[in-house]
């Protein structure tokens, strides 16, 4: 198994959450705008459940095929409940070309970083959270970062 790989179960192995309300979808995607216009990256972010959106922002910058890459790289978390960047780093090391033989066709997903499962614990995954607008990785990344915080600031108010 490579690196990669591993390090991304790692993450979602570590980012589970003990509740996910609409509340809380809320507190995470202002935390991931936030980080996002800190950055300076003009991007989409979007938080759904299958058919709910539960909080969506367009920060200046993004393009407007952003929204169409959101709703594949979302519908592919959701279908495979792991990161996009997992399913791409795991095909990629088995030499899988998903969409190839229709069974992830390219109109529907996106197999490519950034976006994430919102995952619960004892319950599963529940939403994916999604960015759009900068490389896969750095949206992997921004999602992650996001999660990371929201999960410490959760367990600091429940502690």
């Amino acid at each position: 198994m490579s690196n990669r790989i591993h390090d991304l179960e790692q993450q979602e192995a570590e980012l589970v959450l003990p509740r996910f309300t609409l509340d809380d979808a809320w507190a995470l995607g202002s935390r991931l705008v936030d980080i996002a216009r800190r950055e300076g990256h003009g991007v989409g972010i979007d938080i759904r459940r299958p058919n709910l959106i539960l909080f969506r922002a367009a920060l200046p910058g993004i393009a407007p095929d952003q929204e169409r890459w959101i709703e594949k790289k979302a519908a592919l978390v959701l279908r495979m409940e792991t990161s996009g960047a997992l399913v791409d780093a795991r095909h990629r090391a088995a030499g899988i070309d998903a969409a190839s033989f229709g069974w992830l066709p390219n109109e529907d997903y996106a197999i490519t970083g950034g976006s994430f499962p919102i995952r619960v614990q004892g319950v599963g995954v529940v939403a994916a959270a999604t960015a759009s607008g900068l490389s896969s990785d750095e949206d992997h990344e921004l999602i992650v970062q996001g999660i990371r915080e929201h999960l410490a600031a959760t367990r600091e108010t429940s502690a």
